[in-house]
């Protein structure tokens, strides 16, 4: 399995997790909740979920609204199938959940965790929190290595866009630092005290989606290139 079919598997799993769903549902809210599979298409998703069957983690079931009943024999095709989570399933995506492996500090791997913090136990997403800014530190530090290096050669837009990277990187520590002083002092994201494992909510997205643009530090950084 390679990283990136990976990495939707998981998302698709905890989406699931929450209520069954139609294809074209779930990557509404793959697109929408989570931005990092913006770029799936349905030739992608389809096999994904055909895999997760096959695997017995993910049941087939024909589409029982009323609205699927009516357009299906006036549309000349088959009602809409709804994917179920098994019990199996479950089990699996909270095996997933509790990895706190290298993978999991990646970009796109740790944008999808952090979209299900919400359901992740506080001493994982600790883990986690800690891997990915550690992670960020010896990137910065390769960086900012590069550009001492490399300054003198650089015109002012690529030594711009050097910086630029730079910055974005620093962001995201700082922001990271922030998260994780609050998981230390057992708060929530809204501030308030809690404990055990936090319901946060990370944006308005029922899931606890990605953080917006604009609203925390960007994951992506020049030389860094979803695949």
């Amino acid at each position: 399995m390679s990283r990136r079919s990976g990495i939707l598997e998981f998302a698709v799993l905890g989406l699931l997790r929450e209520s069954p769903m139609h294809g074209y549902e779930l990557r509404k809210r793959l697109n929408t909740s989570l931005g990092v599979f913006r770029a799936f298409s349905y030739g992608t998703l389809y096999p994904c979920l055909k895999t997760l069957v096959t695997s017995g983690w993910l049941i087939e079931e024909p589409g029982n609204t009323h609205e699927d009943a009516l357009a299906a024999p006036l549309a000349g095709r088959r009602a809409k199938i709804v994917y179920r989570l098994t019990a199996e399933g479950k089990e699996h995506f909270e095996e997933l959940l509790s990895q706190t492996g290298p993978d999991a500090y990646e970009d796109e791997h740790f944008a999808a965790r952090f979209a299900f913090f919400g359901q992740t136990s506080r001493d994982v997403r600790m883990r986690v929190l800690e891997g990915r800014r550690s992670r960020l530190e010896e990137r910065l530090e390769k960086m900012r290595a590069s550009l001492a290096r490399t300054r003198e050669r650089l015109d002012d837009y690529t030594l711009e866009l050097q910086r630029h990277g730079m910055e974005s990187v620093e962001r995201e520590v700082r922001w990271l630092n922030e998260l994780i002083e609050s998981e230390r002092a057992g708060r929530d994201l809204r501030g308030s005290a809690s404990g055990g494992s936090a319901q946060q909510d990370t944006t308005t997205g029922s899931t606890g989606g990605l953080p917006r643009t604009g609203e925390t530090p960007r994951t992506d950084t020049p030389g860094d290139t979803a695949t």
